[in-house]
């Protein structure tokens, strides 16, 4: 795969993934509304998209070594895998009970995740265990931590 489909395809599914998962835990933990974390998904996959397809847009400029064409492709990239991705965080959501809606997009995000890393390590010749761990570590993390401040915003203006 070209270099700059994969800076597009790996940064825009795992900013979707961390993301949107992280959106999805505190907006739950805050407000306990469907609604909200239906319009958190939508601003995520639209909003976000652009933000980081804006971004590696001008990380690649300012790194020299990709042609203007492999820029837009690299940007495009980024923002399709995001959008798309992100957005099938909605369909638990839609179809599925809030609770459980939320502990599908986790492990459906854990899946992406892994399935991601251990491509990344066979790719570039790493232990596989330790870029997972790292990788799901790392998001897991990010929604433990969005979730408590999701309750303590709660607690807050409630």
């Amino acid at each position: 795969m070209k270099s700059f489909l994969k800076v597009g395809m790996g940064f825009g599914m795992t900013s979707a993934t961390i993301t949107t998962l992280g959106l999805m835990i505190g907006l739950q933990s805050s407000t306990g509304s469907e609604l909200a974390v239906v319009g958190g998904i939508l601003t995520i996959a639209v909003a976000d998209s652009f933000s980081d397809a804006l971004g590696v847009h001008i990380a690649k400029e300012s790194e020299g070594n990709f042609t203007h064409k492999e820029v837009w492709q690299a940007t495009l990239a980024t923002f399709l895998f995001k959008l798309i991705l992100a957005s099938t965080f909605l369909i638990p959501v839609l179809l599925l009970p809030m609770n459980i809606a939320i502990w599908t997009a986790i492990a459906w995000g854990a899946f992406i995740l892994i399935t991601q890393s251990y491509q990344l390590a066979k790719d570039t010749r790493v232990s596989p265990l330790n870029t997972i761990f790292e990788h799901v570590s790392i998001a897991a993390l990010v929604m433990i931590l969005t979730h408590y401040f999701g309750l303590f915003i709660a607690s807050r203006f409630n």
